[in-house]
């Protein structure tokens, strides 16, 4: 009976807890429903720009599912590829040919780069056979030169993800100390206490944001450290500005773990946040293709804090861009920090009206 009367008292307490009875059985499905739109996504054609190719040649790689953008009288192939967006280009010279890969996601580089090699063996190949000439002499798909934007053959897929690892971690780790830590002073009755004094509330979230946020600061730097010089991550840009991003999404995150904490009143509480809030920043990070998600499902992008930090970080580390190439992604970040601060400051009111 005893154990009958304890297992009716977990039963009604978490059944009287519905932001439990929310976690337990709408956050799965949320979460397998969001899974299921990114991994159903459909499949994005790479766009290969294309000097002094002939029709056919042209034909072939659009029944491959690449996009083909012609182009004549191509001075800097770099530039011509980060301005408009291209997977790669191919140029032709005299006969010789040069693939040129942007690379920012090596396993659409290697498909693209073998698509085009062969496309372009068979293609001499027909035109040889066309004017009788010997087997013996076709090219190989060796003949054709391979040059990239970022990185190199050698690159490898979490060359590319590193950056929005680390970014992810600041997050995550400032985001739950932060939250648990508040939701600890208010639960042991510091919080309370506190309030019963003059200060005022911007005081208070100024206090909090401050105090957590030099070891949010410190660990970010070991973070960084860490992943660069023993983890050996890829590093192109400045280290300092790699730490400045860092900082600055450790602020995001600071600021929200903050403010969610004020509507939790438990630790468990606190951990039914995750789901709803850390899970979907991971999805929208840019770790998974956010271009071969349907049109209204990228929108969600737009308020990922994630999403800009992992732009500005790949954006650093791995392509090398200076502070000013990646500035619109940190005054987004700076203003979801300010949001978040003002949103503190009413959250307090429930606490005290002063």
């Amino acid at each position: 009976m005893r154990t009958v009367a304890l297992i009716k008292r977990i039963l009604l307490q978490i059944f009287r807890d519905k932001r439990t009875l929310a976690l337990l059985f709408v956050a799965p499905l949320l979460v397998l429903t969001l899974m299921n739109l990114v991994f159903n996504g459909n499949a994005v054609e790479p766009v290969l720009g294309v000097a002094n190719g002939n029709q056919q040649l042209l034909e072939k790689l659009k029944d491959v599912d690449i996009e083909v953008k012609e182009y004549s009288n191509v001075l800097n192939v770099n530039e011509t590829i980060l301005e408009n967006n291209l997977d790669g280009f191919l140029q032709v010279v005299d006969d010789n040919p040069t693939i040129t890969l942007l690379n920012n996601d090596p396993t659409i580089a290697k498909n693209l780069e073998i698509k085009v090699k062969q496309i372009y063996s068979r293609d001499i190949q027909l035109k040889q056979m066309e004017a009788n000439s010997i087997m013996s002499e076709l090219p190989s798909q060796d003949s054709m030169k391979t040059n990239y934007v970022y990185g190199s053959s050698d690159t490898e897929l979490f060359d590319t993800f590193s950056p929005i690892l680390v970014g992810f971690f600041v997050f995550f780790f400032v985001f739950l100390i932060s939250g648990i830590g508040l939701l600890n002073e208010r639960t042991t009755g510091t919080l309370e206490r506190l309030l019963a004094t003059p200060i005022k509330r911007g005081e208070i979230v100024t206090g909090y944001l401050v105090g957590y946020g030099l070891l949010a600061v410190v660990q970010t730097i070991i973070i960084v450290l860490f992943a660069i010089n023993v983890l050996d991550m890829v590093l192109i840009g400045s280290i300092w500005n790699v730490i400045l991003i860092n900082v600055i999404v450790a602020l995001v995150a600071l600021s929200l773990g903050i403010l969610l904490s004020s509507f939790a009143s438990s630790e468990f509480q606190m951990i039914q946040f995750i789901p709803i809030i850390i899970v979907p920043q991971i999805f929208f990070s840019g770790i998974f293709s956010i271009e071969g998600m349907a049109g209204w499902l990228q929108i969600f992008a737009n308020f990922m804090p994630l999403y800009y930090a992992a732009d500005a970080l790949k954006g650093v580390m791995y392509e090398g861009l200076s502070l000013s190439d990646i500035s619109s992604n940190l005054y987004i970040l700076l203003a979801f920090a300010a949001v978040f601060i003002v949103l503190n400051l009413f959250a307090l009111k429930k606490y005290r009206k002063l």
